[in-house]
């Protein structure tokens, strides 16, 4: 009988242990805490960090997802977010695998300045790819009579969400005119609801910086007389002084049925990119979006402006060697 009871136990034993080691492991399910980087593995599960629903990176984000799913494979989704600032602490936690963001806010990141400096520098932050300009508009209504960045003093103000990209974009500007917040009125709100707020005549002006056109100007234009600040070249100037990421730029003629370009400061856009994905992982990454740029063309015209010859230059982050790898191939970097 005792002879029997332990190979009974023996049977059991040998039966979970085969269970055991033949068990999957859990599936990944986006935004992972793993390292395929370790493993040379690839990661099924991605989650690209956008900004608002209204505005240029959701739209070509949504693109990404849609290329990534049909040419790689991958489960691949966007986050609607706050943009910039948001993002890159989401890339940070690894709970987002991409992300959009602006060089201004990602170089405060990568040396722990401005909103960033209580929480200290984040050194693993690595580049995709540079993209399209992102410009900065000052939007405005004609019977506001708001012709200079110098004019906005006293006036109510959408500089957008507490500690966003447009946020931190909006204060450095005033601050290269010699205006702070205790000169204007602000209110902090994504340009959306900003673009609301002008609808409504509860501000006089609202920052926005994004790509061309913006869908929420072109929306505010079906019912109001638009009118875009100009930020004068030389202004910009003393701007790149301190913060080099500015580059002088206009709004074409025709964009908001201006007659004229406006002239503008502008800032490049940062695909961003988990410092832990592969080399191989970034590598396809990188080859799918510069090799579908007609698709991302065509789901935003901002898109149209990223150019592969300047994807690798200037940035001020450090390519993901994935990336690196690809640009190199192409002749780009």
């Amino acid at each position: 009988m005792l002879k029997k009871m332990v190979s009974m136990f023996a049977s059991a034993l040998l039966v979970l242990t085969v269970t055991a080691c033949g068990q999957a492991p859990a599936a990944n399910t986006g935004g992972s805490e793993a390292s395929p980087a370790a493993g040379g593995s690839e990661q099924k599960f991605l989650t690209i960090a956008t900004g608002g629903s209204s505005g240029p990176y959701y739209t070509i984000g949504g693109a990404m997802a849609k290329l990534y799913k049909e040419k790689l494979g991958y489960n691949a989704s966007v986050q609607s977010t706050g943009a910039t600032v948001e993002n890159v602490n989401l890339l940070k936690a690894k709970k987002v695998d991409l992300a959009f963001a602006m060089s201004d806010a990602v170089s405060f990141a990568y040396n722990g300045t401005e909103n960033f400096k209580e929480s200290g520098p984040i050194k693993d932050l690595r580049a995709m790819a540079g993209l399209y300009l992102n410009y900065v508009q000052i939007v405005t209504l004609k019977d506001r009579n708001i012709k200079s960045v110098a004019d906005l003093k006293g006036k109510r103000v959408g500089v957008g969400a507490p500690n966003s990209g447009v946020e931190v974009n909006a204060r450095m500007v005033l601050a290269g005119h010699g205006i702070t917040y205790d000169d204007i009125k602000p209110d902090y709100l994504s340009y959306a609801e900003a673009i609301e707020q002008l609808k409504n005549n509860a501000i006089d002006a609202a920052f926005v910086t994004s790509g061309l056109p913006n869908s929420t100007v072109i929306d505010l234009m079906t019912t109001k007389d638009v009118e875009i600040v100009p930020i004068q070249p030389a202004d910009v100037d003393k701007l790149a002084q301190q913060y080099p990421f500015f580059v002088k730029a206009e709004i074409p003629a025709g964009v908001y049925k201006n007659d004229q370009p406006i002239p503008t400061a502008a800032i490049r856009n940062i695909m961003l990119v988990r410092a832990d994905l592969s080399e191989d992982q970034v590598y396809k990454l990188t080859k799918i979006f510069f090799e579908n740029m007609d698709a991302l063309g065509q789901a935003h015209s901002a898109a149209k402006e990223i150019d592969i010859k300047e994807a690798g230059k200037n940035l001020v982050v450090p390519l993901h060697p994935g990336a690196e790898k690809y640009l190199k191939e192409v002749g780009a970097n």
